[in-house]
């Protein structure tokens, strides 16, 4: 095997951050007891912000950037890895302040990886991504608060990988799924995945009353703002709101009202830290319930030199679903 390898590299000089394709050896890349032959990343809206060298994402310089990888293990310190384990890796700073997924090889600490399920491939596990995890994670909040199957909930930001992965896991589990977009041409794709209505994103996106009519037993909300503030107010008594982005705004400028009037609970997701039980569950259950036709709905794959030109289209909606990165 080859002692080089390719990368996107992010670079701080006098004129700003320069994002390139380069060679790299191992020696570019952060000690650590894990080196992993990577075979797949995925574009995320947090990567477009820091291939823009937007949002303060990239803290150490140079850096690789890419918030997510799958692959196989190439050499182990670790006990817990052997070479050839199929594994997969989101958060913990990687991407950020650790050497990242845009890069055909990455050395990590193995307390950070989840070996793969048996039924998902590397390619399987990147179409699912850190916007997939975190979907699962949001689906998991709200039946932990104890949304059940059946009732109507609402999904922001819907035609997006967190949105379109959410829209099909809770679609699966039984509950009806309302989509948000503003982008109705894609009403068609998340009809497929399984949304039983498609509304338009105007609706919810100015300022309203700070409780309004009760619809919903529960949301994912990946967009912040105004959105966030609508569907607070118009979430039904004893709902929840399970919330990981700010894609619209980190604002929120809601009231105590929906929290002290109708019991409603806003439920904040991370999936950088989130603890290795929780990690291994949640795959356990992406793989029990996505099929290789959802992976192929969502996905639209790219290979490495495409992914800088495509920073503009992920922070500005334009991309559908989930945006495979092959390595």
């Amino acid at each position: 095997m080859s002692d080089t390898f390719r990368a996107i590299l992010a670079r701080k000089g006098e004129a700003g951050t320069t994002i390139a394709l380069e060679t790299l050896t191992e020696a570019d890349l952060p000690q650590a007891d894990v080196t992993v032959d990577v075979a797949y990343s995925s574009l995320n809206y947090k990567d477009g912000l820091a291939l823009k060298g937007l949002g303060r994402i990239l803290r150490t310089f140079p850096m690789v950037p890419g918030i997510d990888l799958a692959g196989t293990v190439r050499t182990s310190e670790n006990p817990a890895f052997a070479p050839g384990d199929r594994v997969v890796l989101t958060g913990w700073g990687v991407g950020e302040t650790w050497s990242g997924g845009f890069a055909q090889r990455a050395r990590v600490k193995g307390d950070w990886l989840v070996k793969l399920p048996e039924r998902l491939s590397a390619r399987d596990a990147m179409v699912i991504g850190t916007a997939g995890f975190t979907a699962m994670l949001c689906v998991a909040a709200l039946e932990r608060y104890g949304i059940k199957a059946g009732g109507e909930v609402l999904v922001t930001g819907a035609a997006g990988g967190v949105g379109s992965v959410a829209v099909r896991l809770l679609s699966r589990l039984g509950y009806r799924v309302v989509a948000l977009t503003g982008r109705r041409e894609e009403e068609a794709y998340l009809t497929a995945l399984g949304a039983a209505e498609v509304m338009d994103r105007a609706v919810l996106s100015e300022p309203g009353k700070p409780l309004q009519g009760e619809r919903w037993a529960g949301a994912v909300d990946t967009v912040g703002g105004a959105i966030l503030a609508n569907v607070l107010a118009s979430t039904a008594w004893g709902g929840a709101v399970a919330a990981c982005g700010l894609a619209a705004s980190s604002d929120l400028p809601t009231t105590v009202f929906p929290f002290i009037l109708r019991n409603v609970a806003l439920l904040g997701v991370d999936s950088v830290a989130c603890p290795l039980p929780a990690r291994q569950q949640a795959w356990e259950r992406l793989a029990d319930l996505l099929t290789p036709e959802d992976f192929s709905r969502m996905t639209h794959e790219v290979t490495l030199d495409a992914v800088p030109a495509l920073a503009d289209d992920i922070l500005k909606g334009r991309v559908r679903g989930r945006t495979l990165v092959r390595l």
